[in-house]
């Protein structure tokens, strides 16, 4: 804790720095707002017109260790923390020497070196982010604060809730700050909550709260020098609801049809700027001469910043791919000699890698609902929370967007977090944390931030669950760019995947299948690492290729059994890596046998079965003897009856068929 944050002040060079802060948001914005009428500048522009007394009152207490999220209307915010105005203006010209080589544009605009994660497009998006960041400080004995900026349009959001109960829950250096402009978009607030005092929903957490006028730039300082000191003291969250107005539109896209030119008349007539610099010249800190050469600077600096992103260059299409992963990842791992043979289950295996990497990184921490006490919904964890306790061992609510978002801000943060999401179906409220940002925030920020966080959780039918616990929705994030999907059906692949995600840059999904979880069989005792790169022949063969992964592999082994009995030899290939997709395995096996059957226990519509045949379509057209087979879920909801069940699923008998069918069609 510095001077600065804890002792307020308001000389004449303390004015001048507060006024400046201002003017360069406010005239920055203005030639933004003009560029964007000369289509310099596309996409959304949310403006901050207006609402400059915030960033402008909180950002400068803020340390360098500290971090700091922002929202869409991020400008201003990226300004105050010290972003240079040149990259800012490049970035939004989409030019590569912007900070962010051009690939976020103006409502992603980041900078590693300012400790800035960007804003945010998705209302609410950046707040269990900001748990996480907070919670990895927590972790490493940091005293770095969070300071994560939203409107109130997020407090309709269930993210908004998730992450206040986790900030309090688990007493986290975060200052949350509320830019109530009093419009979501275009509704206001007395039309979409039933409750319209924000800082009372925080207190509603056992958070200190306070009410702060956002427009008074003197207000908001002393405001967040409360809030901070009160952060470095309790080490707990601390929320200000800072009540503000914009005075342009939502975006540039907006007619403001909502609401009359009077009513934006009025906030202008008490707007941040025009209020403070009146009390200054008033009492004598500044005279009008100062105000002019202050505005001058300014000026010469947007010009310059103009200047800069105009001679700006476009980054080569050549480089679209860049960043989508790490460009530099580690080198396979080393597979040990095998040693003695042990017993073992697929949970335990699943156990003894999740062990085994607590006891080798400290970084590593499972974070999860019922992960701890319960001992996992599979009781995969089971006994963990004694081993390591409750601070590794991360209980969770029953909140999927929240912890699953907080895994991905610890990540970012340095931190190793294995995120257990109980069940498939559960991760699609979690889905904007995966995709919006685990996803995509190392292209976005041109690979100034990665996300190494590992989601684990159970997929698949068999267990009579019905329709809303039995879904394959791998195939679905197997279409996401910048994940990594695994699939381990083995024991050996179930203690060894976990290890290599970990030492993986990006972020990693592994899906067990539920129907593998009692699987039982020997282990080398001293099993490690698996390469997740490549796909594996399970068994050889001549006449035909049968590729599947996950619970269907055994299924289709069993099928290949039964065939072989009949004089068919099928290869099975085991995927293992959903994305990417390891098409040399197959194609080189689909060389020599001419025939492939694709085993997936997705439905058959839009599925990766769908994929791989097309791949081989494209490229081993000439290989084929046959067209490309598959055989799918069919498409019901997966149906609790276990005769109907049986029936929607892939099963042993199917995949026979299906191969016979396949080696009737002539070449």
């Amino acid at each position: 804790m510095t001077v600065a944050r804890t002792k307020p002040r308001l000389d004449a060079a303390h004015v001048r720095e507060q006024l400046k802060t201002m003017l360069r948001i406010r005239l920055f914005e203005e030639k933004c707002a003009e560029a964007y009428t000369q289509e310099k500048i596309r996409g959304f522009l949310h403006l901050y017109d207006g609402e400059e007394a915030v960033a402008t009152g909180i950002i400068p207490l803020l340390e360098p260790q500290d971090r700091l999220v922002a929202t869409y209307r991020e400008h201003g915010h990226a300004l105050a923390r010290g972003v240079p105005m040149g990259a800012v203006m490049a970035e939004m010209y989409g030019k590569s020497e912007g900070c962010a080589g051009g690939r976020g544009g103006s409502m992603h605009l980041f900078s590693k070196d300012h400790n800035f994660y960007g804003g945010n497009a998705i209302v609410g998006g950046g707040l269990p982010m900001a748990v996480g960041l907070a919670l990895a400080d927590k972790m490493q004995g940091s005293d770095a604060v969070t300071a994560c900026f939203f409107g109130e349009g997020a407090v309709a959001e269930g993210e908004f809730h998730e992450s206040l109960n986790l900030a309090s829950l688990w007493d986290l250096p975060l200052l949350f700050v509320c830019e109530n402009n009093g419009y979501a978009m275009g509704t206001a607030l007395d039309i979409s909550e039933a409750e319209t005092d924000i800082s009372a929903k925080a207190r509603s957490y056992d958070m200190t709260s306070e009410i702060v006028d956002g427009m008074d730039v003197v207000a908001v300082e002393a405001a967040a020098r409360r809030a901070l000191q009160t952060i470095a003291k309790t080490k707990e969250p601390y929320f200000l609801e800072c009540r503000t107005y914009r005075f342009r539109p939502h975006s540039m896209f907006d007619a403001q049809l909502y609401r009359d030119k009077a009513e934006v008349a009025k906030w202008r007539e008490k707007g941040p700027i025009v209020r403070f610099q009146n009390w200054a010249t008033e009492s004598g800190l500044l005279h009008e001469a100062d105000i002019v050469d202050m505005k001058s600077e300014v000026m010469a600096e947007i010009t310059e910043a103009i200047a800069f992103a105009e001679a700006g260059t476009d980054e080569p299409v050549e480089s679209l791919e860049h960043f989508v992963m790490a460009p530099d990842r580690p080198a396979p791992p080393e597979i040990p000699t095998p040693g003695k043979m042990i017993q073992t289950t697929y949970r335990d295996a699943m156990k003894s890698a999740i062990t085994d990497a607590m006891t080798r990184d400290d970084r590593v921490f499972l974070i999860g609902e019922d992960v701890g006490r319960y001992g996992g919904c599979y009781a995969v964890s089971k006994g963990l929370l004694d081993q390591f306790g409750a601070d590794r061992i991360r209980d969770t609510p029953l909140s999927e967007s929240g912890f699953t978002g907080a895994g991905i801000g610890a990540a970012i943060a340095g931190m190793r977090p294995i995120v257990e999401v109980m069940t498939v179906n559960f991760s699609l409220l979690a889905l904007d944390q995966i995709m919006n940002t685990a996803a995509t925030l190392r292209h976005m920020s041109n690979n100034q931030f990665g996300v190494p966080v590992v989601i684990r959780m159970a997929t698949g039918a068999g267990k009579q669950l019905a329709a809303q616990h039995s879904h394959s929705l791998e195939g679905w994030y197997a279409h996401i760019p910048g994940l990594r999907i695994l699939a381990p059906a083995t024991l050996e692949d179930a203690r060894g995947m976990l290890w290599t995600a970990l030492q993986d840059p990006d972020p990693v999904l592994i899906f067990e299948n539920v129907m593998l979880y009692n699987m039982a069989g020997e282990i080398p005792e001293n099993a490690g690492p698996v390469d997740i790169d490549r796909a594996v022949v399970r068994r050889a063969g001549d006449n035909i290729t049968l590729v599947t992964y996950g619970g269907s592999l055994f299924k289709t082994l069993d099928a290949a059994e039964t065939l072989a009995s009949e004089g068919i030899s099928a290869e099975v290939i085991d995927l293992r890596s959903l994305r990417p997709l390891d098409m040399d395995t197959i194609r080189a096996s689909v060389a020599r046998t001419h025939r492939v059957l694709i085993v997936d226990e997705g439905w058959r519509s839009g599925s990766l079965s769908a994929e791989i045949g097309m791949r081989l379509a494209e490229d081993s057209f000439f290989d084929l003897d046959a067209p490309p087979a598959r055989v799918c879920s069919l498409e019901v909801p997966i149906p609790y009856a276990r005769q109907l069940e049986q029936a929607a699923l892939p099963q042993t008998t199917t995949i026979v068929a299906a191969v016979k069918q396949l080696m009737k069609q002539k070449p």
